[in-house]
Order: C-alpha cells, then structure tokens, then sequence
C-alpha cells in the first residue's frame, strides 16, 4: 500500500425532507450571502427551489441565482457565473442539482479569487490555492460531486473536456442529500448515474498496487451493492430504500474511500470525455460504451485485476485462465449495462453510429500526453483498439 493523505471535511445530512436544513447549514459553516446555482426548470417546477429560498430566508440569508447549467458543463455558464460572485460577493456557492451543477459551482468557486482565467487550473497552467466554500443540495446521483473535491468542464470554443482535482480546497462544507428528490428522475438518468458511479469505483479498482485488500473489497462490495440495489429499483423505480442506496453509494464511490494507498487509473473517463466533449452525450451513457471495450482490451494485456473482478463481482468461475475469465467478465458487465439499466454499449446505440474515432484519438493525446499512464501504458494504438473495440 502506498502512502496517503485523506482529507474528507464534508458534513453528509441524508434522508426525507433535509434540504429543509439548508439555511442553518449554511450559518453553521459561516454564510451570509450564498449564490444558488441550478440547472434547468425542474428544481423551480418541483418546488424545491422554492423550499431552498425559504430555508435561507428564514435562516436570514441573502442569496443571488445563477441557473441554465447545461447537462455536460461549460466554460461559458463557469464565466457567467464568476462575473455575477465578482459582482455580488457571496461567501458561499450553493449548487442545487446534480453533478454538473456541482462541478459549475466548484468552477466559479476556484475562479472567484483568480485574477487570470479559471480555465488556466483545468489545462496545468495555474494551480489554484483558494476557492470559495461550496455546500450542496443533491438531487441526482451519479458523479459523486457532493463529496469529492473533483469538478470536470468542457470548453466550447476548445471542445477539451478537462478536469481539476483540488480536495484541500474544493469538497463542500456540507451535502443536503433527500432520496425523494429522486424518486421523479427519469430511468435514463438513474441508469446513467448508476454506470458513472460503477466507472468511479472500478477506475480505482483497477490498480497494479500490491497489499490493497481492504480498497479491492469495498470496491467489490460496493459494486455488488450497486448492482444488486440497481435491478431493484429499475423494477420499483418508487422503492425509497432503493434510492436512498444508490444516492449513498454514488457518494463513497467518489470521495476516495476505496482509492487510499493505490494508484488509480481514469483512462476509461479520460477516453469518454473525448466522446461527450465531440457529441455532448451523456457521460454515464459514454462510460458504458467505453469501460466494457476498456476491460476486454485490459483482458489479454494485463487480466490479473479484471478476471479477480469477474470471480467476485459478475458471476465468472475460476477457469484457470485469468485471459478468459478477464474477457468472460467484460463481456458480462456489457450484458448488464444492457440488459439491466438499458444502456447504449455500442458507438451507434449511443447514437453515433460513424464516429470520428481519429479526431477523438487525436485530441486525447494532445491532452494526455503520447502515453497515458495506469494499469496499463496506452499509446495512440492502444486508444484506438479500444474505441475500436466499443464499436
């Protein structure tokens, strides 16, 4: 096991009726002035908007708006955003959605002290040193935003899909979290949510650090867990206890618990984010293209860690041959992804049936370098057997 540092200051408020809290939460962690930032309509149609202002005006709290986050976050929303805290001064950003509204507020939070242009901390010009506190009220499970101090942006001029990873600074002081929030969620977006956060486990998961026992069975456990809760409320997409499950299991796939003392990978995200960046498709949809090309390719280059998940977690017997079972197991995890959540696992069902794999290839190196690093060295060759391989 490697060294580490966890730092994990989030204070989680989970269950019916929470984000009724939201005002004293932000006094608790010093707010007078907060700027909500939100998505589309549906928070203010729900109500919930409505119940977040009365929580912060009865807490006393002023509060600004910002809203129209786009589904796979813009730069250009980031910029809108920094210009209105310049102008308003709030102490705290309040994101109220899911994880692009999370990751947009994390953005404005980083670029609200910066004098150049946030965009500088996304490609390794600046690194930021200060941000502004973020809380959170969630509302759909999937990127595990609410507990990480990660935040990914696409810039629309660029199409680069870049991410910044800053826990000292970027976890928020406190996630509102109410299962019933997301009982109205669409089956899309729950099954989206789901294949992001399995990514989010098995992109750490997949490690070539020896003596990490403890990570690989809270990844596995985790992901039985999901998979199993998952068939549940896909059937009952009202079942509480379901979605309470799967919106805890979203947040511990992603605020570094089963990641401690090992290397982690993210080429699987890395290579997806060149996909939702060319077409703005949704990135979970994206991950269950990708992972399953990812794992067949991993399964005659490097098994070992594969063929252990497809013995544990999907179903694979021990034949002897870590190759074949390596290989058995991706192809299982595709049929899940399929079959169970009803999620593209091809180019075209995605609905891009001729992608232009040599541009998306191209434009991952130019940002990753000519070898990405991980459980596995990948050059441009090996990118593109694998996007290959998810055709």
């Amino acid at each position: 096991m490697n060294n580490f540092t966890f730092y994990s200051p989030t204070e989680f408020v989970f269950g019916k009726d929470v984000e009724s809290k939201t005002g004293e939460l932000c006094l608790k962690y010093g707010a007078k002035r907060v700027m909500i930032v939100y998505g589309g309509g549906s928070a203010e149609r729900s109500g919930l908007l409505g119940r977040i202002r009365a929580s912060l005006a009865g807490s006393g709290i002023e509060y600004c708006e910002l809203g129209g986050v786009h589904p796979n976050p813009l730069d250009t929303k980031v910029r809108e955003g920094i210009t209105l805290a310049k102008e308003y001064n709030p102490d705290m950003i309040l994101p109220v959605g899911g994880g692009s509204t999370i990751d947009t507020a994390k953005a404005i939070a980083v670029g609200y002290h910066y004098e150049g242009d946030f965009w500088d901390f996304y490609i390794g010009k600046a690194k930021p040193v200060k941000a502004l506190p973020v809380g959170v009220v969630l509302t759909i499970p999937a990127a595990g935003s609410e507990g990480s101090g990660n935040t990914v942006i696409t810039n629309v001029e660029t199409k680069v899909k870049a991410g910044l990873r800053q826990p000292m600074i970027l976890r928020p002081k406190f996630a509102v979290m109410n299962p019933e929030l997301t009982l109205t969620l669409p089956e899309w977006q729950t099954a989206s949510g789901i294949s992001d956060m399995m990514a989010h486990i098995l992109e750490r998961y997949l490690s070539n650090t020896p003596g990490v026992q403890i990570g690989d069975r809270l990844a596995e456990g985790m992901l039985l867990a999901i998979m199993e809760t998952a068939e549940t409320l896909m059937a009952n997409p009202d079942d509480y206890d379901a979605r309470a499950n799967i919106m805890w299991c979203g947040t511990i796939a992603h605020n570094d618990t089963c990641s401690l003392g090992r290397q982690e990978d993210w080429n699987s995200h890395a290579m997806e984010h060149e996909i939702s960046a060319m077409y703005d498709v949704t990135h979970g949809a994206g991950l269950a293209v990708i992972f399953p090309a990812f794992l067949k390719y991993a399964s005659s280059k490097n098994p070992g860690k594969v063929a252990q998940l497809a013995h544990r977690v999907l179903g694979i017997a021990d034949s002897g041959d870590a190759s074949a079972d390596a290989y058995a197991g991706a192809e299982a995890l595709k049929k899940w992804f399929h079959d169970v959540l009803h999620m593209p696992v091809t180019f075209a069902q995605l609905g891009i049936p001729n992608p232009n794999l040599d541009e998306m290839n191209m434009r991952l190196h130019r940002l990753k370098g000519e070898v990405l690093g991980g459980y596995m060295q990948l050059d441009a060759a090996a990118t593109m057997e694998i996007y290959k391989l998810a055709m």
